[in-house]
């Protein structure tokens, strides 16, 4: 039996995908809307003083194409705490005109590599990652993946030496984008369909297609990677949001 990789946690995640009933939305009068947006605005600097309080973070996408219209993105310390905030804003009149398309539970993870003994949450660097604020770069891109476990192509078959030799060629790669892409890994084993989430953040697009094209070619995601649905979203300031349903 192979050894389980030793995992820092951090805050967790809440991605709640959404679809705008823009019909339902457009048979509404101007005030009735006013009213509408006012209730969510009241409900968003609720989470911004969240976040200044250093509890965690909130952003809001804007995702093209056909699987959703929204993503509200959530890190909080509790689980509990994102229930609260789903259900929060399922109770608003505003989530009355969406639908929730589908969803993405997880936590905040890093791979703990520093020897034994030393206490990671004691550097700074460390808690920095697994306590972010999330990215206000104007593009994200975020999708689930998996460790494959198919014959002798299965990642938790392998040596501790194997995946660690593996990771580290892999994670060469990003280190390339540093200053053009942000990431926040985010662990998903028992709290989703799969193994973990990633969120990438940019201000130039462009570079997830060649960070993810390039690491296509690194055995790590040639030979064992699975990778679910891509969201590509771009972020939505409280101001924005009110134009972007302004009709």
């Amino acid at each position: 039996m192979s050894n389980a990789a030793e995992t820092l946690e951090g805050w967790y995640c809440f991605n709640d995908f959404r679809k705008i009933n823009w019909k339902s939305w457009r048979s509404l009068n101007e005030h009735q809307r006013l009213e509408i947006l006012e209730e969510i605005v009241e409900l968003w600097d609720e989470w911004t003083d969240n976040e200044e309080k250093g509890k965690g973070s909130h952003a809001l996408f804007q995702i093209v194409g056909h699987k959703a219209d929204i993503m509200l993105m959530f890190l909080r310390p509790t689980l509990e705490e994102l229930f609260r905030i789903e259900l929060a804003f399922n109770k608003t009149k505003f989530a009355e005109y969406t639908e929730q398309s589908t969803s993405y539970i997880s936590v905040v993870e890093l791979s703990n590599y520093l020897p034994k003994g030393e206490d990671p949450y004691s550097k700074p660097e460390i808690r920095t990652r697994l306590f972010p604020k999330i990215p206000t770069t104007d593009y994200i891109c975020f999708y689930p993946m998996n460790k494959l476990r198919s014959g002798s192509d299965n990642w938790y078959m392998l040596s501790t030496e194997d995946r660690n030799q593996m990771m580290r060629s892999h994670s060469l790669i990003g280190r390339k984008y540093a200053g053009k892409v942000k990431q926040i890994i985010l662990g998903s084993v028992g709290f989703d369909d799969y193994e973990w989430g990633v969120a990438l953040f940019a201000e130039d697009p462009i570079q997830f297609k060649k960070l993810i094209y390039e690491m296509r070619f690194d055995e790590v995601s040639a030979r064992f990677g699975e990778f679910g649905s891509f969201f590509i979203g771009k972020y939505v300031s409280k101001q924005h949001f009110n134009h972007l349903l302004q009709l």
